[in-house]
């Protein structure tokens, strides 16, 4: 015969938070290691940490201290408080949250610190259950735990979040120069995305600056509403003029069709550099709006006469 679990209230097993659950668990500590899978001993109950006291500070395998706290009762912001207080004070490199119910935006906390910080953080859920009249056990489930995957997404972010600041930084630079030699682009914002745009006041035409690690480029982007035929007839009007307009360009252009794409450009590579090396960010720049005064000149004729 196979038995039917069934749940038992908390307080029923444990009456009282302090004195009940975290004497138990205290005593249990086996039970926390084995859901984590990381050695915990030498549990200690209500250690100081300035004005406050942690429910229980344990040692993992290489001695150094965990914190642990533990509610009776859904996750809530003071606890979390708590727990980041006591990981602090106690200099702790892991912290171990133990609840009977974890909000959602408690669990996506743990998540994102596990990402964010060198700190270990274990969500725990806490249940009691019995089977066919037998005395109530715990069962202790991992919610949210630190993993490598999840220290790689974090990392990502960081770099992620750290390209976003260069690329604002660079962009304002480069508008702020732009701002000194030419009234072409009164209106443009840095933003923290690789390219910069700008209307020519023909619609879906734009005139862009883009900045990679290494490289940068000028270009006439033509992106109508996502319909190809337009887009190459707009390419097509122009390249019809491709002589007179490198002519006043003073260079080559790159003339992009891209029959099997929807948009079609042309450009100018620049060759100056990129944002990774910000020593060179002044050359870069410069060498960027330079090509694109002269885009606009060499376009500027061409793009009014298109009957669009």
């Amino acid at each position: 015969m196979i038995g039917k679990i069934q749940k038992v209230p908390l307080r029923e097993v444990w009456k009282h938070e302090a004195l009940d659950f975290t004497t138990w668990l205290q005593e249990n500590m086996d039970v926390v290691s084995d859901v984590i899978n990381v050695p915990l001993d030498e549990a200690e109950r209500e250690q100081s940490a300035g004005d406050f006291s942690v429910d229980l500070v344990a040692r993992d395998n290489s001695g150094d201290p965990v914190v642990i706290e533990n509610q009776l009762e859904k996750s809530n912001h003071e606890h979390l408080g708590k727990l980041l207080t006591y990981l602090v004070a106690f200099e702790a490199k892991t912290a171990i949250w133990i609840v009977s119910a974890p909000r959602p935006e408690h669990v996506s906390t743990i998540t994102w610190l596990n990402e964010s910080s060198p700190a270990s953080f274990y969500l725990l859920k806490v249940e009691a259950i019995k089977i066919a009249g037998s005395p109530p056990a715990p069962l202790l489930t991992l919610v949210v735990g630190p993993s490598e995957e999840g220290r790689e997404v974090g990392k990502k972010k960081k770099e992620l979040a750290e390209q976003d600041t260069v690329m604002l930084r660079f962009w304002t630079d480069l508008v702020d120069r732009v701002q000194e030699k030419t009234p072409l682009h009164a209106a443009i914002s840095p933003n923290r995305g690789n390219w910069l745009i700008d209307t020519t006041g023909v619609s879906g035409l734009t005139y862009g600056y883009v900045v990679r690690k290494n490289d940068a480029r000028v270009e006439l982007y033509s992106d109508r509403a996502g319909d190809a035929a337009e887009n190459k007839a707009i390419f097509d009007a122009l390249a019809a003029d491709r002589e007179a307009i490198e002519a006043a360009f003073g260079e080559p252009l790159e003339w992009q069709r891209r029959d099997n794409a929807i948009v079609s450009k042309i450009q100018k590579q620049i060759d100056a550099g990129g944002y990774a090396d910000e020593s060179r960010w002044a050359d870069v720049q410069e060498a960027m709006i330079d090509a694109m005064i002269r885009l606009e000149r060499g376009f500027r004729p061409y793009i009014r006469k298109l009957a669009i």
